[in-house]
């Protein structure tokens, strides 16, 4: 067993159920090695042997835990002919770890066609989650990213990028894309041209390790920032962008709710319940709903009147 599992922790971990003839997908730390999981270890310790993006790096890895297990390469160019392979020590009955280079496998990682092949056969496949970039980087980013689309690398060829960028131009939910250290400048060059400068950007660089850097600012001040100091252009990055500003609906975006509900509610009430259905400003909606019922009351006014005029002629 290895060392660092002869603490006490390791005894959270007995009472769970590992069955055999199953894919384990094991996240691993981002660079800080500190952040693997006592789970991750118990499971990289107790499986038949490890598929792995690069056995080089991953050996290293398991090295500085004191373990060792015979590996599999399953990489973004064999990923579904190894899956075989995969498949036929699962049919033994044996456990399979899979961990990509670093974080978690199938996010911008392979892993995704794997796991698909291997559910496919049959077989559980079970997640074991630890670091992840993404995550790792919008829990620091604030507020305005409550929600958010993940988009990974972007196209490496300048017009296709900037044609994916464009289809994105209207998307309210922040952006979050990984980049290289050779594309970063070119990047955000073409973020601020697609969306302009005055969206947030949060640039996060070499997460966990000893260099690292967030840094929040506009799209118009990314570059500027980059161009600072010429570590900051190093390591991998996380970016995440602000989304497009939510359009505000028509100012008779709910009339029809409105008209339906003011035929049994006031007009306070029905603003009220109006706001809850639909998520629109209370007030706003009040204003609309009074000068609706306004507009009602004018009309049935103006019927009887006419009424009444044909009435005593």
């Amino acid at each position: 067993m290895p060392p660092a599992l002869m603490t006490p922790l390791s005894e959270l971990v007995l009472g769970q159920q590992f069955p055999a003839g199953a894919l384990y997908i094991v996240a691993t730390p981002i660079g800080n090695v500190a952040d693997i999981t006592v789970r991750a270890l118990h499971v990289l310790g107790l499986v038949d042997r490890v598929a792995v993006e690069d056995t080089r790096n991953t050996s290293q890895l398991l090295s500085r835990y004191g373990i060792s297990k015979p590996t599999i390469a399953v990489h973004e160019h064999n990923e579904r002919s190894a899956a075989e392979n995969v498949i036929a020590h699962l049919r033994n009955g044996e456990r399979i770890a899979y961990v990509s280079d670093a974080g978690t496998p199938g996010i911008s990682d392979p892993g995704a066609k794997l796991v698909d092949a291997v559910r496919e056969a049959g077989f559980p496949v079970v997640p074991l989650p630890g670091a992840s970039a993404l995550t790792t980087a919008l829990s620091v980013a604030g507020a305005w990213v409550h929600t958010f689309s993940f988009i990974g690398f972007l196209a490496t060829k300048p017009k296709q990028r900037d044609t994916q960028l464009q289809s994105l131009l209207t998307h309210t939910p922040a952006l979050v894309f990984y980049e290289a250290p050779h594309r970063i400048v070119e990047t955000v060059q073409a973020l601020e041209r697609a969306f302009g400068g005055e969206r947030q950007l949060l640039i996060a660089r070499e997460l966990t390790k000893l260099h690292e850097n967030i840094h929040r600012c506009t799209l118009a001040e990314g570059l500027t920032w980059l161009s600072g100091d010429a570590n900051r252009q190093r390591g991998e990055f996380v970016l995440a962008v602000e989304g497009a500003p939510q359009k505000e609906a028509a100012d008779n975006a709910h009339d029809a709710l409105l008209m339906t509900l003011l035929e049994e509610l006031s007009v306070s009430s029905a603003a009220r319940l109006a706001a809850t259905l639909t998520g629109a400003s209370r007030n706003a909606l009040y204003t609309r709903a009074l000068a609706m019922d306004r507009r009602a009351a004018n009309k049935a006014r103006t019927i009887r009147n006419e009424a009444g005029k044909r009435a005593g002629q």
